[in-house]
């Protein structure tokens, strides 16, 4: 088995894989074989720097196997092109989605790398044509050329994001298609502490009311899930990280986000059961 380290206070998080998968998925291994719960979603559902994500205290709640599929960075992509995860979530008794941001899949205007989704590859000749003075080289990540080009060219920008968020609806479905049984959309909100902004919106990225309402034909429920001013504001307390890995635990939820994600999933995944 794998073990994850980046130094003191940091989690082991037990990489592992399932199947011929090449995604490594937070551990321990759990069997497949029982009746359980998959929970596929991107670094909220992986939870890092918490040790005890939303997937395990729904697993307390519930006395039932939650399988945490939540992969670190990860947009739709990650699972559409996945055939041996949507394999494992068909054998599931119910599936957790989490709602996970737009700007991290390949479209039109960019590609993306086929697994660390959040890794910008090139640009496509449609996106240097709209945004011509813009040098591509110089970024590494999706949510950094965005913010560049959003301060550089706004009146461009919205051709952009009309593209993405046009893709995440389709590719969200053809997820949701792939999956069989109940399936349950978690729409988790703004977790960030009253005050920090991003130049990009609130979680998740670039996804609004009407592209979710396009996706509830096919789901059988849709928990929306908005932390509380009081867990927004815990900040980094409760949380296991390196001195250097501070400023990106900041950015992301903390042990009562994740509590309250288990609390709202309880009643209703229990329903479906």
């Amino acid at each position: 088995m794998a073990f994850e380290y980046s130094g003191d206070g940091a989690l082991d998080y037990f990489p592992c894989r399932y199947g011929k998968s090449k995604l490594l998925f937070r551990g321990p291994c759990r069997s497949l074989a029982g009746e359980y719960i998959a929970a596929l979603g991107g670094t909220e559902t992986y939870g890092k720097f918490v040790s005890d994500p939303w997937p395990a205290l729904l697993e307390e709640r519930l006395g039932l196997p939650v399988v945490n599929f939540g992969y670190m960075n990860a947009g739709a992509d990650v699972f559409v092109n996945e055939p041996q995860i949507v394999e494992a979530s068909r054998s599931a008794r119910l599936n957790v989605v989490q709602l996970m941001g737009a700007q991290n899949m390949s479209n039109r205007f960019y590609a993306v790398h086929p697994r660390r989704n959040d890794r910008f590859l090139r640009a496509s000749s449609l996106m240097r044509s709209i945004f011509r003075d813009v040098d591509f080289t110089e970024f590494n990540f999706t949510r950094h050329m965005l913010i560049a080009l959003k301060t550089r060219a706004p009146d461009k920008f919205e051709a952009l994001i009309d593209e993405l968020r046009i893709g995440w609806v389709q590719r969200m479905r053809a997820l949701l298609e792939c999956l069989e049984g109940s399936k349950v959309l978690l729409w988790l909100g703004d977790y960030r502490a009253p005050g920090q902004k991003d130049p990009l919106g609130a979680e998740p990225l670039l996804v609004t009311e009407a592209m979710v309402d396009e996706l509830r034909p096919f789901a059988t429920k849709v928990v929306r899930v908005a932390p509380s001013i009081m867990a927004r504001s815990g900040g980094t307390s409760g949380m296991h990280f390196a001195a250097m890995e501070e400023p990106a635990a900041q950015m992301l939820p903390g042990p009562m986000v994740h509590a309250e994600i288990a609390e709202a999933l309880e009643p209703e995944v229990r329903g479906l059961l």
